[in-house]
Parts: structure tokens; sequence; C-alpha cells
């Protein structure tokens, strides 16, 4: 699976049904955790080194994780806005991979009837 399709099941996630922080921790934990930076194209790397930092920052307490305890802490909207940020960064590899596709592409050339 690719960095690509593990932001946008990430993003299917949290789109769905269900409080806010459980679709974060879920949705963060089961597709995102396990990426690598040099998964990622350069250009969304700091963002998701930002975010992994933002939701991995709390002390956790016996018997969860540390994305447990920090989604735990936030406020709804706190885990509205790294939702965001999660959907954000599905766009720019969205917008990434168009540009990269479209470069790849084969320039035109006019030729003339007699070719």
């Amino acid at each position: 699976m690719s960095a690509w399709e593990h932001f946008f099941s990430a993003a299917l996630l949290l789109a769905s049904v269900g409080p806010i922080k459980q679709r974060l921790t879920t949705a963060f934990t089961t597709h995102l955790a396990m990426l690598r930076d040099d998964d990622l194209p350069r250009e969304v790397r700091e963002d998701f080194t930002s975010l992994v930092h933002s939701l991995s920052r709390v002390q956790p307490m016996r018997g969860e994780t540390a994305v447990q305890a920090t989604v735990r802490k936030m406020s709804d909207i706190e885990a509205s806005k790294h939702a965001e940020q999660i959907v954000t960064i599905l766009g720019s590899m969205a917008r990434l991979q168009s540009q990269y596709a479209f470069a790849r592409q084969p320039l035109l050339r006019a030729v003339s009837s007699g070719e």
C-alpha cells in the first residue's frame, strides 16, 4: 500500500461516524503511524513530521499509547484541526501525484499528413 493510499484510507475513516477523537486515533494508528518520512514526497514530510509530533507529545498512562494519551487530552476542536491536517496532506499528495503524472506525459508534436 502506498503512502497516498494510507492517507486516503485515513481520510475515509475520519469521514465516518463516531466521536472525532476516536476517529482520529484510529485513523492515525491504523493507517499513518507506520509511515516513515522517506515514504512520503519531500514536499509533505515536514507537515507529516509535525503531525506525528503533535499526536504523540503526551506521556501515556499504563495500557495506552502516546497517541491515545495525546488525543485523550485534546479538545474536540483540536482533534478536528489534526483531522484537517491529515486531509490537507492527502490533498497535497494528490496534487503532487497529478503534477508528476502530467510531467511524465510525452509532449505532442505536430506532423504533416505525409508522415
